[in-house]
Order: C-alpha cells, then structure tokens, then sequence
C-alpha cells in the first residue's frame, strides 16, 4: 500500500494503478486500494483534480467512517459536471469546427422562417455562408425549394453535382423534371 501511494504521490499513475489493482487481486473488499485505483485512473486524465482528492482522503479517512462514500460522491460529482461541461461548451466549438463556415440545412429552415421568404434568406447567406445537407430528404426539399424561388440554374448545378451521390434513385432524378415544370 505504500509503494502504491508513493508512485501515486509521485504522479505514475499506471503503476500506482497496477499495484492498487495487485493489493485489490488478495484484498477485493480493502476500500483504499478502491480508492486508490479511482484516483489513479483520475489521475492519467487530471493530475491536479486526482491530487486533491487523494489529500483530501488522506485527511478525512481516518476521521470520518464514509470517508470512501464521500470520496466516491465527489468523484460521480466531479464526472457528471465534466459531461455537462462537455455539453455545453465542447460539443458546440467540435460542432462549429464540423461545419465551418456553414448551417445546417434545419438552421437554415429557421432562418427562412424568420425572414418570411426563401428566397431572401438564401440570397443572404448564398455567397457566405454553405448550406450543410445531411440526407435526401434535405436535399429534395432544398433542390425543389430552389427551383420553386427561380433559382433554376442553381439547382441544376446541385443536382448535377450530386448526381452521383445518389447514383439512379428516382426520387432525386425526379427533381429534373420538377426544375423544367418551373422554368
């Protein structure tokens, strides 16, 4: 158990892990070598967190009798306002980095939606900004939309372009008889 905290002290988390992991292998029920192993793994991910909260058992375990319970709260504690922080800061820059300097196409429909016209809001966005469309669906629904707003050459032009994407699917190739039935 020493060796195990003094590797952990020294911040070699993996082997204060793989002896925490052996003294668990005898001694499955021994809450310190539990701990121990928490933290260490912690500890490969945030040095600093892990290190305070290994100081902080270190004073309460022998004060207090749930000093494990309290360590292992703090822990779920500290995972849960990870993820949330994750949510809410992370995954919107990963997403903005996905797209660049595009929307989606649901983004898009809003913006539409708030300006009243199709054609308005395309025109606003059409030489800044790309539409990011993510299925089929999304492309009918644009590629129609286009045509409709006499964007007939524009449309020509995706549906072209995506043509392959969607090999023969019949519904795509029927946005070139809707682009005609327009102009």
């Amino acid at each position: 158990m020493q060796r195990a905290e003094r590797e952990f002290l020294q911040g070699n988390f993996e082997k204060a892990l793989r002896s925490y992991g052996l003294i668990l292998k005898d001694n499955p029920l021994l809450d310190e070598a539990k701990i121990g192993v928490y933290l260490s793994d912690l500890g490969s991910d945030s040095k600093d967190e892990a290190q305070a909260l290994f100081d902080y058992y270190q004073i309460i375990k022998d004060e207090k009798e749930n000093a494990v319970d309290i360590i292992d709260k703090l822990i779920d504690s500290l995972d849960t306002t990870k993820q949330s922080l994750h949510k809410l800061l992370i995954d919107p820059i990963e997403e903005q980095l996905e797209y660049g300097d595009g929307i989606r196409y649901s983004d898009f429909l809003k913006l539409v939606e708030d300006r009243k016209s199709f054609r308005k809001a395309f025109e606003d966005i059409m030489f800044s900004t790309k539409v990011v469309i993510s299925d089929k669906k999304e492309f009918i629904d644009f590629v129609t939309k286009l045509s409709e707003e006499g964007f007939d050459e524009m449309a020509l032009r995706y549906l072209d372009a995506t043509s392959t994407l969607f090999d023969n699917d019949q519904d795509v190739l029927a946005l070139y008889d809707v682009i005609k039935g327009n102009q």
